[in-house]
Parts: structure tokens; sequence; C-alpha cells
């Protein structure tokens, strides 16, 4: 289902409710680990969104990337619990030019783990790090690399980590304020290459400017899927089991 339209103003239409679970301190200290590093460390994530004109902050990469390392632990172990062990989180620190594959894999299916904030109602994928067939460019020019994902899978987090911090702070007073909060996440879905295909060939597409329920102005171009259009995750669950 697309969103409704008014113009260059988008509402969401088809929502599912934060239903919060909680989250251990091991996969808030390993992220913020990672996070630091990468952000203040000798680590590189690129200054701005593919396709994005708004340059972020060392914090701000810092919060991005805290927010989606936790987001892959959290599917790493709702993965792990239903039986579905897959290959051990990246946790290296990686200069320019150097990037995951992919977030998860298991029997060599990849898995993409998008990350939000609690109250939102989107899986978005930036336009220009697609092609039309679906191939993630990042990895399309790695010879050994499989470009393609199986599956992508939606992690909602409470706080949001974008307003959880308001300036940069020693390591340490960051680690304490992080684990000064009650963390909890939900995973409202997931979905398949197949629906990556069918929502890029029939332009489910946020534009650049646009204003996201009247108020929220993109800085990027977004493929999107809503909340109440993704599958349960029981549904991924189950056919990775068929690969056993």
């Amino acid at each position: 289902m697309k969103l409704t339209q008014y113009d260059t103003i988008y509402f969401i239409n088809s929502k599912v409710l934060f239903n919060p679970q909680t989250i251990g301190s091991s996969i808030l200290n390993a992220s913020f680990k990672f996070a630091y590093n990468m952000a203040f460390g000798d680590g590189h994530h690129r200054k701005h969104r593919t396709g994005g004109t708004e340059q972020r902050s060392t914090l701000d990469i810092f919060k991005n990337t805290l927010q989606g390392k936790i987001a892959e632990g959290i599917a790493y172990e709702v993965l792990a619990k239903h039986g579905i062990k897959c290959q051990p989180i990246d946790y290296g620190i990686h200069g320019e030019g150097i990037w995951d594959d992919s977030d998860l894999e298991y029997k060599g299916k990849r898995i993409s783990v998008k990350s939000s904030a609690y109250f939102s109602n989107l899986l978005l994928l930036e336009t220009d790090d697609w092609d039309k067939d679906g191939s993630y460019k990042p990895n399309s020019n790695k010879s050994q690399s499989k470009s393609y994902y199986d599956y992508f899978i939606l992690v909602r987090l409470k706080p949001n980590t974008n307003s959880l911090f308001d300036s940069e702070a020693d390591k340490e007073l960051l680690r304490a304020k992080i684990l000064d909060h009650k963390w909890t996440y939900d995973i409202p879905g997931c979905c398949s290459l197949k629906t990556l295909r069918h929502i890029i060939a029939n332009d489910y597409v946020l534009p650049k400017g646009a204003l996201l329920n009247g108020k929220t102005k993109m800085d990027a171009e977004n493929y999107y899927i809503q909340t109440g259009n993704l599958k349960g995750v029981d549904l991924l669950i189950d056919n990775l089991k068929l690969l056993d």
C-alpha cells in the first residue's frame, strides 16, 4: 500500500503499534564500543546519506551507528532463540572504502537489518543505493560479494538515539548516559527481495524534500514499505528453517 499523498506531503496509513521488549546490557555494551570507535576512533562512516545533502556530525555518525548495531544484535539474538544461528556479528573497525557485505548471514542467505526509532512506521531504503533489479550498488563492484539481500528485517528502538545525545562528551559519560536508560525494541516485520523488487517496479518512492506526515523533511530520496505491509518475523524464521 502506498502512502497517502497530497502534492509533496505524504502520510502513513498502515501502521504497527510499538510493542516494547527489553534489550540486554551485553548488546548495548558491544554496540557502544563499536559505534564509538567508528565515529571517534579509527573507523569511517560517510558524512551524508546516499543522495542526501545534509552533512552529519561525528556525534550524528555515532548515534546512527549505535542504533544500527543495536538493531543488528537484537536481530541476531531473536533468530538464535529460534535455532537460526547466523554468522557471528562483525564488530571489526573498518576504514574508508571497507564495509560489511551483509548484516547477518545464514546458510548463504543474506539478511539486511534496518533500524529506526520506536515511533517510525516506514522501512526506508535510499534509492541511490539500489539498482532496478534490487541489487545493492555498494556491493556490486566487489567480485567476491553477492550484491543482493535475500531478506530485510526492521528493528525499532526506544529511546530514539537521535534525541538521546545533544552534545559530544567523553567516552565514559556517553556510555553512562546509554546505560542509564531502559532500552526496548520491537520487530514490526520483515520482507524479501521479491518485495523490494515490487516496490522498485511500482515506484514506492518518498522524494527528497517531501514532507512526511506534514512535518519531517526528507533529506534523500527513499524507497519505502509501511510497517503495516511487512510480514511477521515468524515467516522469515520459518523460511530460514527450511534450509536446515
